[in-house]
């Protein structure tokens, strides 16, 4: 007499195919053939996978095909405005039955496919998030290692990383129609730092409204664009690295080069600042790109802007109801709307600028803790978004993952009791119920009746049970793969 098995939970016993039967767990079996066919269980497991999604890909062509031969040859004689259904034999129930289940077959195949090729496409994005991470955390710790032991290099380090982050930047944005961010005011100064930094060391000029800026409007950007320290997002990291390197390195420069007028001699003319004429330096350096920014984007690409091809930050930040700016820019009359968001954005560019020119040049302790600060709102606003921003992406991806099992289950069931009459409709064996009542005086009916409640109850034993998880969708496309 065979020995008892245990049932195999979500499934029972005879569902599966035979090569599938004989890996189920065995009592009788000793602990060393046991552990020898979970080896086998795990190789099959990981291999069949492949194998799987290779097959039904070579074969999802040819029962489609089939189907749609098989769909041509429907029930005849069917006259539901009579309520009668004749030629309703076992053989052609059984054959539209089978139909069903092909199909049901099918579409769960093809789900099953896409499923895998969106695996892979995030098997791709997870593998560029940790690269991202890797080289954002060891930008981190070399720049720190940087200050410490060699900072003549930090402004090397910065054109570097530069070098690689904005050209990356703008192939992204171009193939998203974004580019038009790229003439605002941070890519304009990151430009003008570098020309500093490798062309006119010399130039007093050039040197006090690189450091205003960077110390104003770049940084103070990292308030108000929310800026994040999210190490796996790369368009994050490369915001973060624009806004908040350029302070870095002209404070490294200013308080912690080593013999830095030999290097940019331009510190030597400006030993101590004078804040007036370095707010006006960098006004007048300001106020030319909000003339070419006017010219280029405002003017020359106006009936891109408004047709909605491109996004600016001036459109964005108007469209951005929850802002502050937002909220200020919809209270003005669309006429001076453009006027008034260059005339507050100077303003601002000035007023962020007062820390630098009274406190931070003369200051190398306040200069750490400015930017002290800002690094720990960008850390800030970065868990923020781990905590809030991923955790509610992966909650929602859960739900609509458990709503799809659901439908899958539903579906399953529904394939399951369906007539041959309205398999096409999707109907469950309860119209059939109920066509059969209403023409109870017709023998013909409820012959038909009779022959179809075994038939119906014997392929309903054979459909799956609810799936409830995705392990229980993996086992069912195994047994479908099988069979």
């Amino acid at each position: 007499m065979a020995s008892r098995r245990p049932p195999s939970p979500p499934f029972t016993k005879g569902y599966f195919s035979a090569p599938f039967e004989r890996f189920v767990k065995d009592d009788s079996f000793d602990s060393h053939l046991t552990s020898a066919f979970t080896l086998l269980d795990t190789v099959e497991t990981y291999f069949d996978s492949h194998v799987d999604l290779l097959q039904r890909k070579l074969q999802k062509h040819s029962d489609r095909l089939r189907l749609k031969a098989e769909e041509t040859f429907k029930i005849k004689d069917l006259k539901l405005g009579d309520l009668k259904i004749k030629d309703l034999s076992g053989d052609l129930l059984a054959e539209n039955l089978e139909r069903e289940i092909k199909s049901f077959k099918l579409k769960l195949s093809t789900r099953v496919t896409s499923l895998s090729a969106s695996w892979q496409s995030a098997k791709v994005v997870r593998t560029r998030e940790k690269v991202s991470f890797f080289f954002g955390v060891m930008t981190l710790l070399f720049s720190a290692l940087m200050f410490g032991m060699a900072p003549q290099w930090v402004h090397i380090a910065y054109t570097a990383i530069c070098g690689y982050l904005l050209p990356l930047r703008f192939y992204i944005y171009k193939k998203r129609a974004w580019h038009y961010f790229l003439f605002d005011l941070c890519y304009y100064v990151t430009i003008l730092n570098f020309v500093f930094f490798w062309i006119f060391p010399s130039s007093p000029t050039l040197f006090l409204a690189c450091y205003c800026l960077s110390h104003g409007s770049l940084a103070s950007a990292v308030i108000t664009w929310r800026n994040s320290l999210v190490f796996h997002d790369q368009d994050k990291v490369t915001s973060l690295f624009i806004h908040i390197y350029a302070p870095f390195s002209f404070t490294v420069i200013r308080h912690y080069y080593p013999n830095a007028e030999q290097r940019f001699p331009a510190l030597a003319t400006v030993p101590e600042l004078n804040p007036w004429r370095a707010l006006l330096l960098s006004g007048a350096i300001y106020a030319i790109w909000q003339l070419l920014y006017w010219k280029f984007v405002l003017v020359d690409r106006r009936a891109k802007i408004e047709s909605g091809q491109r996004t600016t930050s001036f459109s964005f930040l108007l469209n951005d109801k929850h802002g502050v700016i937002g909220r200020a820019l919809s209270s003005v009359p669309p006429a001076y709307r453009e006027a008034a968001f260059m005339g507050g954005q100077f303003i601002y560019a000035l007023l962020t600028e007062i820390p630098a020119v009274f406190l931070l040049y003369n200051s190398s302790s306040w200069s750490a803790v400015f930017l002290l600060l800002i690094f720990s709102v960008s850390v800030w606003n970065g868990g923020g978004f781990y905590i809030e921003v991923f955790g509610r992406k992966f909650e929602r991806e859960l739900e609509a993952l458990r709503k799809e099992i659901a439908e899958s289950s539903a579906r399953a069931s529904s394939s399951g009791t369906s007539t041959p009459g309205t398999l096409s409709r999707g109907s469950s064996s309860n119209d059939l119920s109920n066509l059969n009542n209403n023409n109870s005086d017709s023998s013909d009916s409820l012959n038909g009746e009779e022959s179809l409640s075994p038939t119906l109850e014997a392929v309903s034993e054979q459909l799956p049970p609810p799936i409830e998880n995705k392990k229980d969708l993996y086992f069912l496309c195994k047994s479908l793969s099988f069979s």
